[in-house]
């Protein structure tokens, strides 16, 4: 058994999706954003000493084991299936895999981030739109661009690369001008909102405000 430690609005939303697609049982443990600084409760500090979502227990290994981040905790229950929903068998296909399980916080995260802070600052919020939206352009793009040439972003199959994709892209379509004009991007976050296993984890998880924002 896995506990999940999930906050609401948050990346642990994507934990919840793998683990409804890898069919591993797991219980969840939820905690509220504190209303005025949208920041996570204190009580996520008695688990990780960050106080940050997503961390897992693994209540299967001796002692159990606590993993936090999400791309580190993706990558634990990908060895944990046996591989399922990791590099594919291709040589092409897996260094894809490795670049946007990588991508996604590392390189898109941090603008829109940094443009949701900002846009919360009255002054801030018009050199926000200027400055950073077209950082964020530049990531949009060349999403659209790939996702134009194959299904999903590793290849013909969906990986725990999509899964890590989800995030940043939700918010990108909710805040950050993912619209019509890249239908390529719109049409796979159909598809991930379509997938049974995500609408599972979207139920059992609560308030999760990105999920509707492909609508």
């Amino acid at each position: 058994m896995i506990t999940v430690h999930h906050l609401e609005n948050s990346r642990s939303q994507r934990i919840l999706w793998m683990l409804e697609e890898l069919g591993l049982s797991y219980e969840i443990k939820r905690y509220a954003r504190d209303p005025k600084t949208m920041l996570a409760p204190p009580e996520l500090k008695a688990v990780h000493p960050l106080g940050k979502s997503p961390v897992i227990e693994d209540h299967d290994v001796e002692g159990g084991r606590v993993v936090a981040e999400t791309g580190a905790i993706v990558e634990y229950l990908v060895d944990k299936a046996d591989g399922r929903l990791g590099a594919p068998a291709k040589r092409a296909d897996a260094l894809r895999y490795r670049f946007w399980l990588h991508y996604a916080e590392g390189s898109m995260m941090p603008p829109l981030l940094l443009k949701l802070v900002l846009a919360r600052i009255p002054v801030m919020g018009k050199i926000a739109l200027k400055r950073i939206q077209p950082m964020i352009d530049v990531h949009l793009d060349y999403v659209e661009a790939e996702l134009s040439k194959r299904p999903w972003f590793a290849g013909d199959q969906m990986t725990a690369a999509d899964i890590m994709m989800s995030f940043p892209l939700e918010a990108a379509r909710s805040r950050a001008g993912l619209d019509e004009s890249r239908p390529a991007t719109i049409a796979w976050l159909g598809k991930v909102h379509a997938r049974p296993a995500y609408q599972a984890g979207l139920q059992k998880g609560g308030p999760y405000a990105y999920a509707y924002a492909y609508a």
